[in-house]
This record gives C-alpha cells, sequence and structure tokens, in this order.
C-alpha cells in the first residue's frame, strides 16, 4: 500500500466549508432569516471559488482531471455489477458526475435564493418553487454522494472519506 497525496488544502477546506454551510441552511437556519440569506451567499462564494479553482488548482482539483463522461461511467458502473475493483487516484467517473451535479445545483440554488431577494421577484411562487426544486434536488444528491462514498470505499478497500480530511488515499501499489 502507499500513500497518495490528491486533495489539497483548499479543495478539503472548500468541500468541509460547504458541508457545514448546506446542512446549515438545509435543516437548522430559519429559510426567512438573515442568516439563511448570508450563509446562502458564502455558499456562491465558494462555489465560485470551486469553478476558479477547477481552472487554476491543484492536479487533481482541476476539471480536465475529472471530465464528464458517460463511458466512464458506464465502466464503472459495469466494474461494479462485475465486482472489478478499478482504483481511481483523484475522483471516479460516477464522482465527476456528482461534482458536475452539485455544482449546477448550487448554483441554482444561489440564483433563485437570491432572485427571491429582489424586488423584481419577491413572491413570485416560479422562482420559490424552482429554489424548492433545486435545494430537494441537491439534498437527495447528497445522500446518493455519501451512500456512494461509503459503497465505494467498502468495495474498493480506499478509504474516501479520510481521503478527503487527510488529503491522502492509500492505496495498492499496483495503482
Amino acid at each position: 500500500m502507499k500513500n497518495v497525496k490528491v486533495w489539497d488544502p483548499l479543495v478539503r477546506i472548500f468541500h468541509w466549508s460547504l458541508v457545514i454551510c448546506f446542512t446549515s441552511n438545509a435543516l437548522i437556519t430559519d429559510p426567512e432569516s438573515q442568516l439563511h440569506r448570508q450563509i446562502g451567499y458564502v455558499v456562491a462564494g465558494l462555489v465560485a471559488f470551486r469553478i476558479i479553482w477547477g481552472f487554476i488548482g491543484s492536479r487533481h482539483a482541476r476539471f480536465r482531471d475529472f471530465p464528464p463522461s458517460i463511458s466512464g461511467s458506464v465502466g464503472q458502473l459495469s466494474d461494479m455489477a462485475t465486482g472489478r475493483k478499478r482504483i481511481h487516484v483523484g475522483h471516479t467517473p460516477l464522482g465527476a458526475l456528482m461534482i458536475y451535479n452539485l455544482i449546477l445545483t448550487l448554483i441554482g440554488i444561489a440564483i433563485s435564493g437570491y432572485m427571491m431577494t429582489t424586488l423584481r421577484f419577491w413572491g413570485i411562487e416560479w422562482v420559490k418553487e424552482l429554489h424548492e426544486i433545486c435545494v430537494t434536488w441537491a439534498e437527495f444528491s447528497v445522500v446518493a454522494h455519501i451512500a456512494a462514498v461509503v459503497w465505494e470505499s467498502r468495495r474498493t478497500g480506499v478509504n474516501l472519506p479520510k481521503a478527503m480530511v487527510t488529503g491522502s488515499k492509500t492505496l495498492p501499489t499496483e495503482v
């Protein structure tokens, strides 16, 4: 086994800050409160940072390291179905799709949330519904993400949650 540096400190700070902020707004804060809006702005800032870091960050943080790939995702699903263990140093193909999904969903939440604070869109029902749909989709996606991380950690023997804390994955030497 070997330790491989994968997630730089900024990726990990982004990830855990987003976890705290999203969880706070989804489960704790009053949606009508100023705190809810301020946390929403922090989330928007975190997503903007992550998009920038996706172009200029460390190797595995860059979008080019995990392009969206339907064929790669089908291959990963096939690996899962047949019991093959293909280890990925960075994001898996399905993990990449989840990241793009979450980034786009959070952008939808931020834009619709901001729109609800403006005079032009305040009280407009479709904006509120869009915001609620995006939040519900994000919550579903987060649960799916956590389940997939646990599943893949057990299936491949690579402790993915630990890697997001330490920045390093412990991988078989042949990877």
